[in-house]
């Protein structure tokens, strides 16, 4: 790579080096590095403590065996993942995701990102990822309910709620949590509810954490709205996914008065020119568990399937991509900014890839990378693990305005720091420096450890 700044490029060949084929991990580490430049020549003790280094390399990495049987008497084997990346802010925090496209590559990359967005927040959590290459999709109860409890016979050792706190993320909803926290009781003979974010409301749950990633991005993009001086309302939006996320930002996209014309599954998009029936959506996806092509059959007077081609053909004023990491390419990004597309942030974790990014840059669209935008999970999964250790409980309206606050401090740290580096308006470079130096100025202080 040769535009890291001179100081940077040993430590990210290092990285190449050292955790070979892991290309995910690689691009994570490459974009932070990217932004850390002014930061080194104004502090040059960052390079020089090794500080960066450290924070490039997790903490810890576990591996394990997760045997399980199906429903048909069979035994079946995946491989279970939890990288602890940094833990000088915190507990380590972040989710498990259950696809079967989890290798150590894509947990790493997810816990490096986590460090920095769970600095951005402001609370005291650190970094951390899991998960496993186990497809739920298409599985029993029962058997993932042995899947999560065999997951967890291994897990439960290397969590807790000064330690590491796992929480949802895709394949992982409050089924999944709840059959990782019965077998963590089971266990450790323990009813310690810090261990684990994303409870049900009866037992330990926090308000809004389903709503939060979704809700909270909304809340981001309205801050960017705003500081130019514009709202949501009469805004036509595009959203990639239909899943947690996708639906909940497209509740609060509506109730702020923005139009989301479309959304889609890895089948394809649906286009609704009246606005996605946000109901409909819920009863195809979260109950019927079916596919999004559905949709446009249960509306064919306003609502039209698409199964080829990419759902950012779909002109808009602002773009969500809310699925998978790099699913918003240089291409897609070219045709967003032709039509008129001003802003695109990331509902998902590193959704655009750095060619799409770059355009955005160059074409004089607002980019809001994941690690600002998205941070409305992790944040409430924290407001849960508050409630826990105070044996307390909020209300819906109550954490809705904790994440909203939350959100608006991210937005005015990224903001303020990009113009304290001379990148004014730049929320790449303002959420990584933010970020970064909340860690970094904390692993000094503990000295090398």
């Amino acid at each position: 790579m040769t535009d890291l700044h001179n100081s940077l490029h040993a430590i990210y060949d290092e990285v190449s080096r050292r955790n070979p084929g892991e290309v995910e991990f690689h691009q994570a580490v490459y974009e932070v590095l990217d932004s850390l430049g002014p930061v080194v020549d104004k502090h040059p003790d960052y390079v020089d403590s090794a500080v960066i280094r450290r924070l490039c390399e997790p903490e810890r990495q576990i591996i394990f065996r997760v045997p399980w049987v199906d429903d048909a008497g069979a035994v079946q084997i995946n491989r279970g993942f939890r990288v602890e990346f940094n833990s000088a802010l915190g507990p380590f925090k972040g989710g498990l995701r259950f696809h079967p496209s989890v290798y150590l590559g894509i947990v790493k990359f997810l816990g490096f990102e986590q460090i920095f967005k769970n600095a951005l927040t402001g609370l005291p959590i650190g970094g951390g990822k899991g998960g496993s290459d186990f497809d739920p999709k298409g599985r029993s109860d029962g058997e993932v309910m042995r899947f999560c409890q065999s997951f967890m016979t291994e897990l439960y050792r290397h969590i807790g709620e000064y330690t590491d706190v796992p929480a949802g993320d895709t394949g992982v909803g409050t089924r999944e949590i709840g059959y990782l926290f019965g077998q963590y009781k089971r266990i450790t003979n323990r009813y310690e509810s810090g261990a684990l974010t994303g409870k049900g409301l009866t037992w330990g749950g926090a308000q809004v954490r389903t709503e939060a990633t979704g809700y909270g991005t909304v809340f981001f993009v309205d801050e960017i709205l705003r500081s130019n001086g514009q709202s949501f309302d009469g805004k036509r939006v595009v959203v990639s996914g239909s899943g947690n996320v996708a639906t909940y930002a497209i509740d609060k996209i509506h109730q702020l008065g923005g139009t989301v014309l479309a959304c889609s599954d890895s089948g394809g998009y649906v286009v609704d020119e009246r606005g996605i029936d946000l109901d409909l959506l819920k009863e195809i996806k979260e109950i019927r568990r079916g596919r999004i092509a559905e949709y446009a059959e249960a509306r064919p007077e306003t609502a039209r399937f698409v199964g080829d081609g990419s759902v950012w053909d779909v002109e808009c004023d602002v773009a969500l991509p809310c699925a998978t990491q790099n699913e918003l390419d240089y291409d897609a990004a070219l045709r967003l900014t032709k039509s008129g597309c001003r802003v695109v942030a990331e509902g998902a974790n590193m959704p655009c890839t750095p060619q799409a990014v770059k355009l955005f840059a160059e074409s004089g669209v607002i980019f809001a990378p994941g690690k600002a935008a998205n941070a409305g999970g992790v944040a409430t999964s924290a407001l849960e693990m508050q409630q826990n250790a105070s044996r307390d409980s909020w209300s819906f309206d109550d954490t809705e305005q904790r994440l909203a606050a939350i959100m608006r401090r991210i937005h005015e740290r990224c903001i303020a720091t990009a113009d304290e580096y001379d990148r004014p308006g730049n929320y790449v470079v303002g959420a990584n420096i933010a970020g970064f130096t909340r860690v970094a100025d904390a692993m000094l202080a503990l000295g090398v450890v």
